[in-house]
């Protein structure tokens, strides 16, 4: 399974399940782009330097089949593209949204459509189910690996309205903004 070499860079999991149809797989939470420093002599490592938060992936085996999430800076591209990009193929879906651009683009990686979106505020999950134009109720009963496959299947034959660029022009075009926290007042 896919996942299965995708685990050491799981952080802060939200779940990783099988969907009910047989060979999908799911994961939901956080993975590691820029891994810290060993701390000590045992081998533990500081704090990741960076981060692809928010994220949602799904594997059918060894395929991957979707990956989303939050990029805080275009320039962590390149190091999710050295952990996950092989696994990027003509049939997968991946929409990536990035604090740091000031619009969306597509580019295309390994055959893949990549979709990156402007993001400061909000949660991803949400986003790309607006995106996916699915709503609440297309959910009802699933389970968390299920509500994935969902997703998935609704950007089937999806088309993006965005312009085609690569991702080294967008490089130049990338601002300083920051991600929007809300905490309690």
């Amino acid at each position: 399974m896919l996942l299965n070499s995708y685990e050491p860079y799981f952080f802060n999991a939200n779940f990783r399940e099988a969907a009910s149809d047989a060979g999908w797989e799911a994961y939901r939470g956080e993975l590691i782009l820029i891994e810290g420093e060993v701390a000590d002599d045992q081998g533990r490592r500081k704090p990741p330097h960076a981060l692809f938060k928010q994220a949602t992936v799904l594997a059918k085996g060894d395929e991957l089949k979707l990956i989303s999430g939050s990029l805080d800076e275009l320039q962590h591209w390149p190091a999710l593209m050295e952990k996950f990009g092989a696994g990027l193929n003509p049939s997968t879906v991946a929409v990536m949204f990035t604090v740091n651009i000031p619009k969306a683009f597509v580019s295309v990686v390994n055959g893949a459509t990549v979709a990156f979106i402007p993001l400061t505020e909000g949660l991803c999950w949400n986003e790309l189910i607006d995106l996916a134009a699915l709503e609440k109720g297309d959910f009802k009963g699933q389970s968390s690996a299920d509500k994935v496959v969902t997703v998935f299947n609704a950007f089937k034959g999806f088309k993006y309205k965005y312009p085609q660029s690569t991702v080294e022009e967008a490089l130049k075009t990338t601002n300083n903004a920051k991600r929007e926290v809300h905490g309690a007042v």
